[in-house]
C-alpha cells in the first residue's frame, strides 16, 4: 500500500521584506493543485514547512490576503526557521 502524502492541502505566502508589511497568501489548493505548488516551490528552490495545524488557518484565508495578526507569531518563527536554513533569504 502506497503512504498518502502528510499534507494534501498546500499554502504558499510571500513576504518581501521592504515590500510586504505581513506575508501575503499567494496560492493554496488541494489534492493535485496542492501537489503543483509544492513542485513548484521545490523547482524554484523555494524551502517547505509542512505545519497541518498552520495549513488549517491559512487555507481559510482568501488569495492575496494578508495573514491576520493571530498569525504572526507562528508565521515568523516558520520564516526564521527558513531564513535560517537557507541564506539566499537573509
Amino acid at each position: 500500500m502506497e503512504k498518502k502524502p502528510i499534507l494534501d492541502r498546500a499554502v504558499a505566502l510571500r513576504y518581501h521584506e521592504g515590500e510586504d508589511e505581513v506575508p501575503v497568501v499567494v496560492a493554496k489548493g488541494r489534492g493535485l493543485l496542492a501537489e503543483r505548488i509544492k513542485e513548484l516551490a521545490q523547482e524554484s528552490g523555494v524551502p517547505i514547512q509542512e505545519d497541518p495545524q498552520l495549513v488549517d488557518y491559512l487555507m481559510a484565508l482568501d488569495l492575496h490576503e494578508e495573514i491576520p495578526p493571530q498569525l504572526y507569531a507562528v508565521v515568523a518563527e516558520v520564516l526564521a526557521y527558513i531564513y535560517s536554513l537557507d541564506k539566499r533569504y537573509r
